[in-house]
């Protein structure tokens, strides 16, 4: 009878790069330390790597890097908006392997992943993205929990807008947190209800008011000082949170009388991930919540192969 033995030590020798896996309220994602901005992260290698059966699954990737090496890798055009060249840039990508401008819950788990790996020793500093700079406040962070406050930036309401969604037409409001939304309070929806909705993987919004696509948040109305929310993701799918969606949701549910801004104010959000807390202040917006390192490990050297 003949032993049939996988080398792991050649297999290993041979690997890939190294990864995190990490999720904020179950918005999960791999996180690849690319210091040198070696990897060619192409569309089809990140759905591959974020594909559920075929990778390691996950709704997004993030990439760990300075800014200044993204851009003379010319992974970015130009450095965004306060941006230094210094600073941790988090390059994030949808699961779909298509580029995104911002993600809340990336922004606690990256900060999170700088800190337990002692790339940062401050638990004040700032994350770039491509929708600018976030300045974050690590709260506690250790090898597996943190606890992160990100300041989102201005949030602007742009009007209305509406979609259809599980056979039903939802009117929303336009959000823009860094990256679009439409964010839908549905009068008299509850909780209950909100769980039986059918959310499609992909929800049609008006073109001409979002030419690249939206994330679209379906919502109940505020009760003591809360509300409950679903999400489907552009370029994901329904996701079991999301940060930008989050704050959108929260914009839409603190809705000021002249419609433009959301009133002063904090709300909780609960989103079938876990709970996130938003308050805003002269048209800004933080967001407060938890971050976790599942595992780590190494790729194999065909990780870019489906």
């Amino acid at each position: 009878m003949h032993e049939v033995r996988l080398d792991l030590v050649g297999s290993l020798q041979a690997s890939g790069p190294e990864f995190v896996k990490a999720h904020g309220t179950e918005n999960d994602f791999v996180v690849l330390p690319d210091l040198d901005v070696a990897l060619d992260l192409s569309p089809v290698a990140v759905a591959t790597l974020c594909d559920r059966r075929a990778g390691l699954g996950a709704d997004g990737l993030l990439r760990v890097a300075r800014a200044g090496a993204l851009v003379a890798a010319g992974v970015l055009d130009e450095l965004p908006a306060a941006v230094a060249a210094d600073d941790w840039f988090m390059d994030y990508r949808n699961g779909d392997g298509s580029i995104a401008e911002m993600c809340g819950n990336g922004v606690r788990v990256f900060a999170h992943y700088l800190v337990a790996s002692g790339l940062v020793s401050a638990s004040e500093f700032t994350v770039g993205t491509r929708a600018g700079a976030r300045p974050v406040h690590v709260w506690h962070a250790d090898g597996h929990t943190a606890d992160v406050t990100v300041e989102m930036g201005p949030v602007r309401l742009t009007g209305e807008s509406k979609a259809d969604v599980a056979g039903r037409t939802v009117a929303g409001v336009v959000v823009d947190v860094g990256n679009p939304h439409l964010a839908c309070v549905v009068e008299g929806l509850d909780k209950p209800a909100l769980d039986a909705l059918v959310l499609p993987d992909v929800v049609a919004v008006d073109s001409d008011v979002f030419p690249a696509g939206a994330n679209v948040e379906i919502l109940t109305p505020v009760h003591e000082g809360a509300v409950d929310m679903r999400v489907v993701e552009r370029g994901v799918g329904e996701t079991r949170s999301c940060g930008t969606g989050i704050v959108a949701a929260a914009a839409a549910a603190l809705r000021g009388a002249d419609g433009a801004a959301p009133r002063a104010g904090a709300l909780t959000v609960r989103v079938p991930g876990g709970v996130v807390d938003v308050e805003f202040s002269d048209g800004s917006a933080t967001l407060r919540g938890p971050s976790r390192l599942v595992a780590t490990g190494r790729l194999t050297a065909g990780w870019t192969t489906s």
